[in-house]
Order: C-alpha cells, then structure tokens, then sequence
C-alpha cells in the first residue's frame, strides 16, 4: 500500500481557514485518507508581516501627527505559528492521516514552499492560507 505525502502550508489555524474555504483543506484529506493512507507535514508560516506597521500607516500617521498603534509587544508570533502547527497536526491525526510539522519564518511563501519540497518528495502541496483569495489553491 503506497502512502501519498503532502505539504500543507498554513498563515493561520487550520479550522479557521477551513471553515473560510467551505471545509475544503480538511475534506481534501478526508477523502484521501479513505482512499489511501497520507502522511502531512504541516509549514505553519510565521506572518512577521502582522509585527511590522505598514509603511502606508505611518506615512498618513505622520502627515496627521498621530501614529498607528503597533502590535502588541507580548505577542509572540513564532508561539502562534507553533500552537498553530501543532493543532493542525493533532486535527489531520484525529481524522487518520499520519502528521508532523514545521515552522518557517520565511517571508516568501513561494521560497518557503520550494526551499521544503526540495529536501522532501512530496505528491502534493496543499495551500491553506488565509491571505490568498479566490478558491481552494491546492495544485
């Protein structure tokens, strides 16, 4: 019996971005899993973009005299990159998927993606990203 392996890159929690993509993510896995056996690993991105204050922002903060409030400093943006990839784990196990997962601080969702499927051979990447609009990327 041949076990698929995927690539599943996340911005945010699984089952948010689930329920945004009409249960796509996880029905994809579902459907697999009833077919054949899949191992996932999971590429929580760390958004580091949500820590820095737009340029926009602070140009028309500038111009009015009043700046824009930054992120709060006790959040911890790789901890939530790592409870999200460690929910999404434990959610693709419970559905019967085999599981583990990393953590990328890569800006460039294209150069993370690449830089893990070079050192991996995996059947498909699967995009769960709440940031890109339209339907389920997963090809």
């Amino acid at each position: 019996m041949t076990v698929r392996h995927y690539l599943l890159v996340l911005d945010m929690d699984l089952l948010a971005v689930d329920e945004e993509l009409d249960l796509e993510p996880l029905n994809c896995f579902v459907a697999q899993q009833e077919r054949e056996p899949c191992d996932v690993t999971v590429l929580s991105l760390i958004n580091t973009r949500s820590a820095r204050l737009p340029a926009m922002e602070l140009l028309l903060g500038a111009r009015v005299g009043k700046f824009p409030v930054a992120p709060r400093p006790d959040h911890d943006i790789s901890a939530a990159a790592e409870h999200r990839m460690t929910l999404a784990v434990r959610h693709l196990r419970a559905i019967g998927c085999q599981g583990g997962g990393l953590i990328s601080d890569e800006d460039d969702l294209v150069k993370a993606v690449r830089s893990e499927a070079r050192s991996h051979d995996y059947t498909r990447v699967v995009l769960a990203m709440g940031r890109l609009r339209g339907p389920f990327p997963s090809r």
